[in-house]
């Protein structure tokens, strides 16, 4: 039996655009369960990215209720949410979002030095991705020395290096080719038949059948 990781109530997104309050995000309810794959779909504008960034604490709903694992987030000050999303939430971007001046190595390494590791336990993590993705002949380049696909593989391992309950990916094939595509959707097949929750946001109806449940938003609102 699988136990709730998330539940959203009546959830509105709101922005001020001049000296009109647009909802981006219009009464959402959904509950996520561990373990399962979830797509997003809909047009650009339809509030994919926005329920994404507020899932995964980047953003907060304007009003409604999200809870996570149990905690209420919309009650939460910062601090505590930027906890919380730290140690359970792992981010998969189109754009990769690498830094530039930073190693592969120490790209992965990244998320592991807001824990409490020491220097060894950060090492033999960051080792245990290298491997596992096939990377560790790469491991002393720089982003811009590899391929859409192998920096998006990076992404991925710096993701999921802290063994995070839940990965949120925002277009995560948006910049490869159909093999490379291919590659990456496979990888987070097996990575959810682990035990990895995952919710990603993609125009791909190829990739969005990789999930175990689709949900269509048009204009802010789940049709």
């Amino acid at each position: 039996m699988y136990n709730k990781l998330l539940s959203i109530n009546d959830a509105t997104k709101t922005v001020n655009s001049g000296s009109n309050a647009v909802n981006i995000l219009d009464k959402i309810n959904l509950q996520v369960q561990e373990g399962e794959f979830i797509s997003l779909m809909g047009p650009s504008g339809s509030g994919k990215s926005t329920l994404l960034n507020c899932i995964g604490m980047l953003d907060a709903f304007t009003d409604g209720g999200y809870s996570f694992l149990g905690e209420p987030v919309h009650s939460m000050k910062e601090k505590n949410r930027s906890k919380l999303y730290k140690e359970y939430i792992g981010f998969v971007f189109q754009a990769y979002h690498l830094i530039d001046e930073l190693k592969v190595w120490e790209n992965i390494e990244t998320p592991l030095l807001y824990k409490n590791y020491k220097s060894s336990e950060r090492k033999a993590m960051v080792a245990d991705m290298l491997d596992r993705f096939n990377i560790v002949g790469k491991k002393d380049l720089f982003p811009q020395q590899l391929s859409g696909g192998q920096q998006q593989l990076v992404g991925i391992a710096r993701a999921l290096v802290g063994k995070p309950k839940l990965i949120l990916a925002d277009e995560p094939t948006g910049n490869l080719n159909s093999a490379q595509s291919k590659e990456i959707m496979d990888l987070f097949l097996e990575l959810n038949k682990e035990g990895v929750t995952i919710i990603q946001a993609t125009h791909s109806e190829a990739n969005a059948s990789y999930g175990t449940r689709i949900i269509n938003l048009l204009d802010g609102r789940i049709v």
